[in-house]
């Protein structure tokens, strides 16, 4: 059974700390705000469970109806009936099997969603010169969403933020994210240096890691 990750465990308490002097050490260079956040998933996606389970209980129901009971509809009802809960408990419990009754559409979708109420949530664009970058690692999607403010984004191409999501996701997959996030946290922090260097009456508005 693949093993369900949490985001208050995916980084050492090291790792944390080290994530955060990174962003303090970019924020000396720039007036920006960089904020990487970690989730555990971006949705808890029941339609996932209920039309798995379904079909699940619902093709055992049949099998077992036809090859024991005749067919018989008192036969599969109660089956169904017994086993569409624990079908359920089973996918929840096995997040690799519940990604495969999720469309991909399903999940860009919701990361980006989250990403947009996470932005909102915690001020990002709230920074005085529209500023704030938004580094979010959904883990159970196993998928990085960035989000710049209108200060820096129209500055910025796509393919950039494409190039910085990338950077973390390739170093997740060799087993190295930490190092990965604090390099994208440094390239962030290049970009913004150029054009917004920090100010004398700077000051650190958003916190340096959040973790949900």
């Amino acid at each position: 059974m693949a093993k369900r990750l949490k985001a208050e465990t995916f980084f050492t308490d090291e790792e944390k700390a080290r994530i955060e002097e990174a962003v303090r050490e970019v924020e000396k260079r720039t007036s920006g705000e960089i904020v990487p956040m970690v989730i555990s998933e971006s949705y808890d996606y029941p339609r996932a469970e209920i039309i798995g389970a379904g079909c699940f209980a619902l093709a055992l129901a049949v099998t077992l109806s036809w090859g024991f009971g005749n067919s018989s509809v008192w036969g599969f009802l109660p089956i169904f009936l017994l086993t569409y809960l624990p079908f359920k408990i089973i996918i929840r419990q096995m997040p690799s099997l519940k990604k495969l009754l999720i469309s991909k559409e399903e999940i860009a979708e919701e990361v980006e969603e989250r990403a947009l109420v996470a932005f909102i949530e915690n001020g990002l664009h709230r920074t005085r010169e529209g500023t704030g970058i938004l580094i979010l690692l959904s883990l159970f999607e196993h998928r990085v969403y960035v989000l710049a403010d209108h200060g820096i984004n129209h500055a910025a191409p796509q393919e950039t933020w494409d190039k910085v999501m990338q950077m973390v996701i390739d170093g997740i997959h060799q087993q190295r994210a930490c190092d990965a996030l604090c390099e994208a946290i440094e390239f962030c922090g290049d970009l913004l240096a150029e054009d917004f260097p920090p100010r004398h009456d700077d000051t650190d508005e958003l916190p340096n890691l959040i973790v949900e």
